[in-house]
């Protein structure tokens, strides 16, 4: 245990331990509502503020996280205009923010040196400011989630059933993408823009396949997430590569996994089965 006696590896811990219970509650509830690539695009939406920031001499991460909270309101509009072709939203709004963030590094290209950061994730570009940040989010998602766990469960799976029943259902919409705009600007400094959707869609993909409930599904997320990210931070320690990319290669290790033990326990359950089955008939 000695990296946590380095205060930036307290606050790598800290501020993944927060991300990874609240992105693997958005993600299960993104991947329901079909919106898995979402977090994709917000991530490299924010890559545009961020680069406005260090163009214009403004911290990164907060117009990073200004910009993506924008993205997210305009996906929402954008998503509603192509009701029938929904994917449609997230290709334009990528394709936007992609162009704006290379333009920009472009006209300085002193700013892409600090880069790496925010494309691959550190430990090291986690400080207080950020930290303090993510526990804001962290709170304000909790509550969302706890107060309207009941709207996002029957929007999740029928929208136009819950608009029926008279839900808002525009207005929390709108809020779960605001809210998923400040997870993926918040979730940066972990594991960079490039591998922010891993974080969140990761641990949903394995809970969503092996869970036997909703509720289910959510705490296995939230387990798998934070085994995740304390895992791929200490190999990342300890075999001194980047924190983002491993904390990725862990999360994903643990899909393969969780679905291979899946598949090895059902074919067993089979053959048991079937044994059963033989002798009972002799």
């Amino acid at each position: 245990m000695e990296m946590l006696h380095y205060d930036f590896m307290q606050r790598a811990f800290c501020a993944g331990g927060v991300i990874a219970l609240l992105a693997s509650v958005l993600g299960v509830y993104l991947m329901l509502r079909r919106q898995a690539l979402m977090a994709d695009m917000l991530s490299h939406v924010s890559l545009a503020g961020v680069a406005a920031g260090a163009y214009l001499g403004i911290n990164p991460t907060i117009t990073g996280f200004i910009v993506a909270i924008i993205g997210a309101i305009i996906v929402e509009y954008v998503r509603r205009s192509y009701k029938t072709y929904s994917e449609i939203s997230v290709a334009i709004i990528m394709v936007g923010g992609l162009s704006t963030a290379v333009i920009l590094m472009n006209l300085n290209q002193s700013i892409n040196k600090g880069f790496s950061a925010y494309l691959f994730g550190s430990v090291v570009a986690v400080n207080q400011t950020e930290l303090m940040l993510m526990i804001a989010v962290a709170v304000i998602g909790g509550i969302f989630f706890f107060v309207f766990r009941r709207p996002l469960y029957q929007i999740t799976f029928d929208e136009e059933t819950a608009k029926t029943n008279g839900l808002p259902v525009k207005s929390i919409s709108f809020a779960f993408s605001i809210l998923t705009g400040m997870i993926v600007a918040a979730a940066m400094p972990i594991v960079g823009v490039l591998l922010v959707s891993s974080l969140i869609v990761l641990p949903a993909a394995l809970a969503i396949r092996i869970a036997p409930s909703f509720a289910a599904a959510i705490w296995i997320s939230m387990v798998t997430a934070l085994i995740g990210v304390f895992s791929g931070l200490t190999a990342s320690y300890e075999l001194s590569t980047p924190p983002g990319g491993t904390i990725a290669m862990v999360l994903l290790l643990f899909l393969i996994v969780g679905i291979g033990i899946q598949k090895l326990v059902r074919k067993l359950g089979k053959q048991q089965a079937s044994r059963q089955k033989n002798a009972a008939r002799q």
